[in-house]
């Protein structure tokens, strides 16, 4: 799955990327997360807008992208068509794992038969996925590819978690940790690293034996960090907070992309996967829920705790062939040393609060975020007609 060339324009033929955003929709006077989700809804497109768990939940799907100044440009105009919508209203949206203020009392499903099982079956886990993800899905046209290339990529899923991390609070309480959205969404039984499988087949065979033993009822409930979509020829990653930065969106996009590039050389050339014990493969995704880019990394070659930036910079210069390739070289180191001088998500959001002493201030904060415009990269967001 090398980077091919246009004969016609000696131009590279990039593998497609696209994202899934999550977005909470909290009420602008109280900064509450409120159930409101269907008055954005109603008036966008459904084929970029979808509901989600949770009536207090609006999703985004991207275009099917080439290059990632064209997904940011794409990811920040959705962005903006949602928010402008939700201001009419009092609403707003914010992209991060979680919101520091909740009523659990206001929050409500989405009213769907799906749903209303999910909650039957799994209680305490439906009624605590107060959380939004963002999810990358990068063009792999090869059922089995996809497989294997998902089990490749793990080693360094720890670094693309650090660099998310945006969910310091949960229901008002410091967490202690810079992704807790992470941690809750391990609890779900099929979330994770599923183990080493070599093929779609295999992974069907394993899809249809946790459907078999009513753990979960469809394919879709296949949560693991990194699986072949169900329904596209993708290869999706799950692992990642909800940014509330597009460019930080980006960033994740180009460095999956070109981890997926980099697993797949190695493939061809007969080259041996990063071997990580699925312990010190757990503990790595813990250090850096605990601490994103504020703290110590694990390297996957050496399980060894390295300073945050250290182990970016280790996973950025071992994927520059595939950024050079791409065309993506300057745009994503540029990003990664932009989000490493600013910090997590997490960090600035208790830099809020320890400023002002409002929780209410970090949530403005984080709507003033997600809005936008990003620093650069992808300008103003433009509004549909």
């Amino acid at each position: 799955m090398a980077v091919e060339r246009s004969e016609r324009e000696n131009a590279p033929v990039l593998p497609t990327i696209g994202v899934e955003e999550e977005f909470h929709v909290v009420d602008l006077k109280s900064r509450e997360l409120v159930p409101r989700a269907g008055e954005i809804l109603n008036r966008l497109p459904g084929e970029s807008y979808t509901a989600e768990l949770y009536r207090s939940v609006v999703e985004t799907n991207s275009r099917v992208c080439t290059t990632l100044t064209q997904l940011g440009d794409n990811l920040a105009a959705l962005r903006g068509a949602a928010a402008a919508i939700g201001e009419w209203r009092g609403l707003g949206l914010v992209a991060a794992g979680t919101v520091p203020l909740v009523d659990t009392d206001l929050v409500a499903l989405t009213p769907s038969l799906r749903y209303r099982r999910m909650l039957e079956d799994y209680q305490m886990l439906v009624r605590e996925q107060l959380i939004c993800g963002a999810q990358v899905h990068v063009g792999v046209p090869d059922r089995d590819l996809a497989v294997v290339l998902a089990r490749n990529v793990t080693p360094w899923l720890p670094v693309l978690l650090a660099l998310s991390a945006s969910s310091p609070y949960w229901l008002a309480e410091d967490s202690g940790y810079a992704s807790v959205r992470s941690l809750l969404w391990q609890r779900w039984p099929t979330a994770g690293d599923p183990g080493p499988l070599h093929s779609a087949a295999e992974h069907e065979a394993l899809v249809a034996d946790l459907i078999a033993s009513q753990t979960i009822s469809d394919p879709a409930m296949i949560y693991f960090d990194v699986r072949p979509s169900a329904h596209l020829p993708t290869i999706e990653l799950r692992v990642p907070d909800a940014c509330p930065r597009v460019d930080d969106v980006v960033l994740l996009a180009g460095l999956f992309r070109a981890l997926v590039l980099h697993e797949a050389g190695r493939l061809v050339e007969g080259r041996p996967a990063v071997p990580v014990r699925p312990p010190l493969a757990r503990a790595a995704m813990w250090r850096a829920a605990r601490s994103g880019l504020e703290g110590d990394l694990l390297l996957p070659e050496t399980s060894k705790p390295v300073p945050a930036a250290d182990a970016v910079h280790d996973l950025l210069h071992g994927l520059r062939e595939e950024l050079t390739g791409t065309g993506d070289w300057e745009l994503v180191s540029g990003l990664a040393e932009e989000a490493l001088g600013r910090g997590t998500s997490a960090s600035r959001q208790r830099q809020v609060f320890e400023r002002h002493g409002r929780l209410e201030d970090v949530v403005d904060h984080l709507v003033a975020e997600t809005r936008g415009p990003a620093s650069g990269t992808v300008g103003h967001a433009v509004l549909p007609e």
